[in-house]
């Protein structure tokens, strides 16, 4: 019976027709680290007043200042109040001149913004200000609740219908509301959108990255999670000057839409993962399509070892209980939960305080993505230099430390909290392209995909905690970095009880995965002795 590694080392580890698949499946991450990302250029309490254009009924020709002398509030230090006004009254201008207004209630009419950052923002458009404030951290939310549910819809549904089928269905979810989003009526309406582009964005990015992981050898099996997220980091750069140059949301996020609206395109000639066509015992779709990768990388595939791939077995699916049955690969799925969701919470909690650093948001947005590219490229690099336990450890809990020792910097202190928050952010991306790659290579075939899915649901759990997490600084400001930076480094220490995956074949089986799949290793390196004496 031949297995799959055995096949790629006759069609190409990374040939040709891996390359292309790679790059087809990457190239949308432009376009998904946006949407998370945009959320930073909110400017969350604009400068703003009431809307009192109600006096002007009684004189036109009132100045501005005059306007709001009348008719606003002041605070304890002297400036117009941006949440009350006086209740408007039926006098003429004289009266209201002579007697004043005290009498105050909330902005009925709407704000009038000045002096803000950008154009137009949902919080300048939807009013996000005063009472309705922390809807800002409900879109964040939801946005994040949308990606975790795709997770775990899509995730466990690519185990019957496909890697292809389910990263289609994605792909067009996410273009269509990537889009609908911009023509938003309200806030309401916003965040349903909102809430669909994750459910899109969160099945289209375990599905992309695992359907790449499947068809590449081990000596290259890390680059397809990486160039996953450098893709993505290059958007981040890309979207600093988007902003700086387009300062308008909508318009934004109709440009945000245009590179999966050629993903919706091409996605149809996807090739469907090999490995699960094996699994499902459709022997005669999966032949077709190892031919025509070997064709594609200039390989030949010999005869008997396509008539050795039709005597594979269905693997009999009982989904997850694979794994729970296992104590040993149960220990490995929750170490890899708390991993990826400790580095989602530190990523994102710095992430949507970037604001509060002190340095030009543009700038700090470029440095953020900037570093993440530098520290992908150095995970591609090194993973197969030390390994994948030893570099896990290590980031996150050098980015656990980076974050914590925030905390002993003074306030006022820009360049230092931003060198350090950036410095937590390199390592934590570097963490995070290994905890993906770990939940790959620990598992069986079977239940590959649903594992990966839901360490992505346990990373976008971290997502949508961090927004609610930075909400406890109205208590003290250190809560929420305290917070999570403990759990990365707590995360970092349990990482010592993985095993180590670099450049062994992923486990077609239970007892493959538990024993780190070193008989298949063995049989790997016969293979290809056998073929240096040929």
């Amino acid at each position: 019976m031949a297995e799959f590694g055995e096949i790629l080392q006759n069609i190409g580890e990374f040939g040709l027709f891996q390359k292309l698949t790679l790059a087809a499946l990457c190239f949308p991450n432009v376009g998904e680290s946006f949407l998370s990302a945009s959320f930073i250029f909110i400017q969350s309490d604009p400068e703003r007043h009431c809307n009192t254009d109600w006096i002007l009924q009684a004189d036109s020709n009132l100045t501005t200042d005059e306007q709001l002398n009348l008719t606003l509030p002041r605070e304890e230090d002297g400036t117009f109040s941006r949440c009350q006004m006086f209740v408007p009254v039926d006098w003429d201008i004289g009266d209201i001149r002579e007697y004043g207004l005290n009498e105050t209630t909330g902005c009925h009419n709407g704000w009038v913004y000045g002096n803000s950052l950008y154009e137009a923002t949902i919080v300048t458009d939807f009013d996000l200000v005063c009472d309705r404030e922390n809807l800002v951290r409900v879109a964040q939310s939801l946005f994040m609740v949308g990606v975790l549910a795709g997770s775990f819809i899509f995730g466990p549904l690519a185990e019957s219908l496909g890697r292809k089928r389910t990263n289609q269905i994605s792909a067009v979810l996410l273009f269509i509301f990537t889009v609908a989003t911009a023509f938003c009526p309200n806030v309401y309406v916003y965040m349903a959108f909102l809430f669909m582009v994750g459910v899109g964005g969160g099945g289209y990015r375990v599905n992309s990255m695992l359907l790449v992981t499947e068809w590449v050898g081990p000596s290259k099996r890390s680059w397809g999670a990486c160039m996953t997220q450098i893709i993505g980091a290059t958007g981040q750069c890309i979207l600093a000057g988007l902003m700086y140059f387009i300062r308008r949301w909508r318009l934004a996020q109709l440009i945000m839409a245009a590179p999966f609206a050629v993903l919706v395109i091409y996605i149809w000639f996807i090739p469907e993962s090999v490995r699960w066509l094996l699994s499902r015992g459709r022997t005669e779709e999966a032949k077709q399509l190892i031919i025509k990768a070997a064709t594609i990388n200039k390989r030949t595939v010999p005869d008997s070892l396509l008539e050795q791939i039709a005597k594979n077995d269905v693997v009999q699916k009982r989904g997850l209980q694979v794994i729970f049955r296992s104590s040993i690969l149960t220990r490995y799925f929750f170490i890899v939960l708390l991993g990826g969701f400790s580095v989602s919470l530190a990523a994102y909690s710095l992430y949507l305080n970037v604001g509060n650093f002190g340095l030009s948001i543009f700038l700090t947005q470029l440095l953020f993505g900037v570093f993440e590219i530098t520290a992908i490229l150095l995970a591609m690099w090194l993973l197969e230099v030390f390994g994948r336990r030893k570099l896990f450890i290590s980031t996150l809990l050098t980015g656990g430390l980076a974050s914590m020792l925030i905390l002993a910097v003074p306030k006022g202190q820009a360049i230092a909290v931003t060198s350090l928050a950036t410095a937590a952010r390199f390592f934590l991306a570097w963490a995070g392209s290994v905890s993906t790659i770990f939940m790959q290579e620990l598992f069986p075939t079977s239940v590959r995909q649903s594992a990966s899915a839901f360490e992505a649901m346990a990373a976008r759990l971290g997502g949508i905690l961090a927004p609610l997490l930075n909400i406890l600084s109205m208590y003290h400001w250190s809560i929420p970095t305290a917070v999570f930076s403990s759990f990365a480094l707590i995360s970092g220490a349990l990482c010592f009880l993985l095993p180590e995956t670099t450049r062994k074949e992923l486990p077609e089986s239970t007892d493959e995965a538990e024993n780190n799949r070193n008989v298949t290793s063995t049989k790997t390196e016969n293979l290809k002795q056998q073929s240096t004496k040929l």
